[in-house]
């Protein structure tokens, strides 16, 4: 084939989807549909030009464009590995590890469910044999992710349902791929009735070793990367390659799911590239994949809607029913999940409350396309496969394909305005008309100050001031007569202030004040403030709050490994992680005051903007006592980290001076990049993280400890190896009620609260309890709970009764103690005197 005409007709395609998305923006149809429309015509109008006999012209176009070469697998091994890496890439990962659950339930019982639904109704109405019919089944089965997420941002649904519906839709490809690999193998080998057994057997084999393989793949990149971190394009090339040799690898080497490779390896790039790369490189990086799922989406769309027209030539009056029965299974199998399994997983508590609209929103817009398109192809390419079996399976599947895309598609956006998806609800009406209004007013007396210097005639200034005004008279009475209560106020500033907290944290890292990897964290706590402002208030605001302070769901491990196994790494990053998060939270929390006063007082009046104030001051407290615990147990550490912000902001705006100097052409070119080698090598050393050496910290911890301060140096050293940390988050019980000590406990930050007998008595910093239980020898009734993210150190009962023995500042703190509570000193001392003259004989 002329090398000429295929350049030509390939840059061609690229003009129509260049065109395809402003035509879409202005039909009000979804992107997808426009692109399958635009392929189906291109695919009619070659067949029509090449058996025409009205001209001869354009017959080696139309041949060039029926032949090319379009087969499954470059549908499968080409696009698919692009679209389903970019589309994992930008999805918030540690938001969505909240609801693995429902996700991973839907993905995989929602494809089992409608190929099961499909196949068996099928087999009952058709000649197919029960193996081809499931062969249908799993091949309709999948979703197009790009449109589901369109179709929720187009309706704006709730954050936490957009994120189940979103990973189901990714994942559910890679589970209806591997069904479908599984029964075509069936229909080969010519076996009519599989074992549902044998199926579901396999299925976890699939996933595993699409997991591991992808984690493999990704960690060799990663760590590929990691050299090359200075060389940008490298970087891109490099995950580039990934998703593709990750798929390859699963598919042909260890016989798993290739999809699931892929997700797997754009999960762990998502999660630790940020912290291997350079800010500018990462944010290039999801650029360029942004741009290439673009292209390898609407390419796919293309070339396998030019098939459509062939594979229907042999359609017949039978096959349109069939096409029926898939369509109204299909449905059906879809309403299973979302009106029984759903509402079961909302009861027990994994899934939020999805309501009726949105269940019928995400019903009729399950769209099918190219993935569909593209296993039914595999089908018809197989030369095992009985022919008759090819053309059910081809037209079935292309049928069904058409029908999502032409009618669902097409009446999506209808269902949702009759639904009444598409309009504000009467909070965000009353907000919309309260903003008007605002802006209007600032709007107004900037525009005349600027008029001023235009030099314009005073009529026309008169007489577009008075137009101006009338529609701020409009803005205003719509405003007042749209009441909005203190409480739903409130709610708006939260989630106002929640989303201000989020642009400042984009901000900071653009400037490099805050790395990739903490702002990935960040940006997620922003998000979760944001989702529960808008659903819990105040009180979910601040659950949120507290809970972005905690140790996180890693810590028991980490700590499990540094105290039994003597491994320290996994809980010095998470400790140094948390020292990063602390100071870049104060960092962006401290600004958002002037945002309150600049912009909520004006929205929702000075009660909403004090109350405002007065939570942010709360939380900058917390923060700052939970960043005074962390430098009380690591001070040099805490010092290292301060220092490091201190120094990339100088980088930042040393940088910007000589951007400043270039600009008014004071230096040129060769002298600025030169300083911004320079600058570029420097940032690099101050960007690394300090090392946190553990067992120095908890030396130095152990040395400035009151209690231990009369102990020398050599005993000091022992004494910090046997010391055991344990962290604790707020509300956990350290001890509970009746328990028989055989440690105690010394608080290093933070602090616990005992009850017992309806009192309580709290500990700080330098305090310890356990005590009186060992020294006693029976259980004491107190419940030890702590009341702040606090650090723990534990010692065993022989070594603190050695450390008694011979410390009076020790027995002195627990005889001390004791009389806080209320105890016999006296017993206890008597106590103190009996272990150590047993200790010692």
């Amino acid at each position: 084939m002329d090398i000429i005409l295929i350049t030509t007709i390939i840059a061609s395609l690229f003009l129509l989807i260049g065109a395809a998305e402003p035509l879409a923006s202005y039909l009000r149809l979804p992107y997808a549909v426009i692109i399958a429309c635009l392929g189906i015509l291109i695919g009619l109008a070659a067949t029509f030009f090449l058996r025409t006999e009205l001209t001869d012209a354009l017959n080696p176009v139309a041949e060039a464009i029926l032949a090319l070469p379009i087969r499954s697998n470059v549908f499968l091994y080409v696009f698919l590995p692009t679209l389903v890496f970019q589309v994992t890439l930008g999805l918030n990962l540690r938001r969505m590890a909240d609801d693995w659950m429902p996700i991973l339930v839907l993905a995989v019982v929602a494809v089992f469910v409608a190929t099961f639904v499909v196949g068996y109704s099928l087999a009952m109405v058709s000649t197919l044999t029960l193996s081809a019919a499931l062969l249908v089944g799993a091949i309709v089965s999948t979703t197009d992710p790009s449109a589901v997420v369109s179709i929720f941002r187009s309706i704006s649904a709730p954050r936490r349902l957009a994120r189940i519906i979103e990973g189901e839709s990714l994942l559910n490809d890679a589970a209806a791929i591997a069904l479908a690999a599984l029964f075509l193998e069936y229909v080969k080998a010519g076996v009519p009735d599989p074992s549902v057994q044998s199926a579901l057997a396999r299925f976890p084999v699939l996933l595993f070793g699409g997991v591991v393989t992808g984690w493999f793949a990704a960690r060799i990149a990663i760590w590929i990367m990691t050299l090359f971190a200075r060389y940008e394009l490298a970087v891109i090339s490099v995950s580039i390659a990934l998703p593709y040799l990750a798929y390859i690898v699963a598919e042909q080497s260890v016989g798993a799911s290739g999809v699931i490779a892929v997700v797997i390896a754009a999960m762990t790039l998502q999660l630790t590239g940020p912290r291997r790369l350079p800010p500018p490189t990462w944010q290039n990086l999801r650029e360029v994949w942004d741009l290439l799922a673009h292209w390898a989406g609407a390419l796919i769309f293309v070339l396998a809607a030019l098939l459509i027209p062939r594979t229907l030539e042999t359609v017949q009056l039978l096959d349109l029913g069939l096409i029926l029965v898939v369509v109204a299974a299909a449905i059906a199998s879809r309403a299973v999940i979302l009106y029984l399994l759903l509402p079961l997983l909302t009861r027990l508590g994994l899934s939020p409350v999805v309501e009726r609209p949105y269940r019928m929103a995400i019903m009729w817009g399950g769209l099918r396309g190219a993935v569909t398109l593209s296993l039914a192809l595999a089908v018809t390419e197989s030369a095992l496969v009985p022919v008759e079996i090819k053309r059910q399976v081809a037209i079935l599947a292309t049928g069904f394909t058409l029908f999502t895309l032409l009618v669902q598609g097409t009446t999506l956006r209808p269902v949702i305005g009759w639904l009444g998806l598409d309009k504000l609800s009467p909070l965000d009406n009353a907000l919309y008309n309260q903003v008007i209004a605002v802006a209007l007013q600032t709007v107004r007396a900037n525009l005349a100050k600027v008029t001023e210097s235009y030099d314009l005639t005073q009529e026309t200034v008169r007489d577009e001031a008075k137009r101006f005004g009338k529609r701020l008279d409009v803005a205003v009475q719509s405003a007042d007569a749209t009441e909005i209560p203190d409480r739903d106020r409130v709610t708006l500033g939260l989630i106002a202030l929640a989303s201000a907290e989020r642009d400042a944290i984009v901000e900071r890292f653009r400037d490099r004040t805050i790395s990739s990897a903490l702002s990935e964290r960040l940006l997620s706590d922003a998000d979760a403030l944001i989702e529960a402002s808008r659903f819990n208030g105040r009180g979910g605001y601040n659950a949120v709050a507290r809970r972005s302070l905690g140790f996180g769901r890693w810590l028991r491990p980490a700590v499990f490994l540094h105290n039994r196994l003597r491994i320290s790494m996994p809980l010095a990053t998470i400790t140094t992680t948390r020292f990063g998060l602390l100071l870049s939270q104060r960092l962006v929390v401290r600004d958002l005051h002037d945002f309150i006063d600049g912009r909520i007082r004006r929205i929702h009046g000075k009660r909403v903007a004090e109350l405002l104030h007065a939570m942010l001051d709360r939380r900058i407290e917390l923060i700052e006592q939970a960043l005074e615990g962390l430098r009380l147990q690591f001070p040099g550490y805490a010092e290292d980290m301060e220092r490091r912000i201190i120094r990339r902001t100088a980088l930042r705006l040393e940088e910007r001076e000589y951007d400043t100097l270039l600009e008014e052409g004071l230096i040129g070119e060769e002298v600025h990049s030169a300083l911004t080698l320079d600058i570029g090598a420097r940032r690099d050393r101050a960007e690394a993280t300090p090392q946190l050496d553990l067992a120095v910290q908890k030396i130095e911890l152990a040395r400035r400890f009151p209690l231990f301060s009369e102990i020398d140096d050599a005993v000091l050293t022992r004494l910090a190896r046997a010391l055991k940390t344990r962290y604790v988050n707020v509300g956990e019980v350290v001890l509970g009620r009746d328990y028989t000590a055989r440690q105690v406990h010394f608080v290093a930050s933070g602090a616990v609260e005992l009850t017992a007998a309806r009192q309580t008595w709290r500990l700080g910093r330098g305090e310890m309890f356990g005590q009186m239980s060992l020294l006693m020898r029976r259980p004491q009734r107190v419940e030890v709970r702590a009341i702040a993210p606090t650090t723990l150190l534990v010692l065993d009962e022989n070594r603190f009764l050695n450390l008694l023995k011979r410390s009076k500042v020790m027995q002195d703190a627990v005889l001390e103690s004791a009389r806080k509570r209320g105890l016999a000193s006296d017993q206890l001392s008597l106590e103190i005197e009996k272990m150590s003259r047993r200790k010692s004989g």
